[in-house]
């Protein structure tokens, strides 16, 4: 009697028997796509400064690390966290005439903001099966300036958990808000030292975005799943019609 070997699953997988009820997602970076926003920004903050020679993307790798820092601490505000650390900044790089309020130059791209094109049908997809809901790192208008394109069910800030995502204060807001258990929560995030960081040691089930195709840190929890883009979350959940996003 011959027994065929069964083929061994291709591509990403959902733990066997996890069926979400709740789709939540992480904003900048996952759902926006901030990049060519923040670099015009943070050029325009160095020109400010009268350092155009300095590289801005660089510059703004070390403001975004020394937000993360300062999320772990007593809660402030986005914004005063940002200041403070564009004050950090100037001091790394020896930006002498630098000024704080210049970072508003980046609130004020929030509103210029645009998704990525596989954002909205994918999500309105998933809406049709699924509960969606946004957890971001920010304050409540900054996001409401952001161009999401649509409402969710249930939207999770820094300032309605005064907390941040890493010490997990913000998905602990996320459970109390919807609740459920994370046994029914799917997150889906593009940034190891936040939403990863954060939700795993929480036992939050993580789609990791790496549209950026980056190395995971050795010191960052492993997600659940890889993901280039939200397109594949259709297909992952079991609604077939995936295949009509383009």
């Amino acid at each position: 009697m011959n027994v065929s070997t069964p083929k061994p699953a291709t591509g990403p997988q959902l733990p066997d028997g996890f069926e979400p009820r709740l789709l939540s997602f992480d904003v900048y970076g996952t759902l926006i796509n901030t990049p060519p926003a923040n670099l015009g920004a943070f050029r325009a903050i160095l020109e400010d400064a009268g350092r155009p020679d300095l590289d801005p993307n660089k510059f703004y790798s070390f403001w975004e690390k020394r937000n993360i820092a300062h999320y772990y601490e007593p809660y402030r505000t986005y914004k005063d966290i940002c200041r403070l650390s564009l004050s950090e900044a100037y001091e790394r790089f020896g930006v002498v005439t630098g000024r704080k309020g210049a970072i508003q130059r980046y609130f004020d791209c929030f509103s210029s903001m645009e998704l990525y094109p596989d954002v909205l049908p994918t999500l309105d997809v998933l809406a049709r099966r699924h509960k969606l809901a946004l957890v971001s790192n920010i304050d409540d208008d900054l996001l409401n300036m952001t161009p999401l394109g649509r409402e969710f069910d249930l939207v999770c800030t820094a300032e309605k958990a005064r907390g941040y995502k890493p010490d997990g204060t913000l998905f602990r807001y996320l459970l109390e808000a919807s609740g459920l258990p994370v046994s029914h929560i799917l997150h889906s995030g593009q940034s190891q030292f936040t939403d990863m960081v954060g939700g795993k040691p929480l036992g939050l089930t993580i789609a990791w975005i790496n549209r950026r195709g980056l190395d995971l840190d050795p010191g960052v929890p492993p997600p659940d799943l890889i993901l280039s883009g939200l397109q594949p979350l259709c297909g992952l959940l079991g609604d077939n019609s995936w295949q009509t996003i383009s």
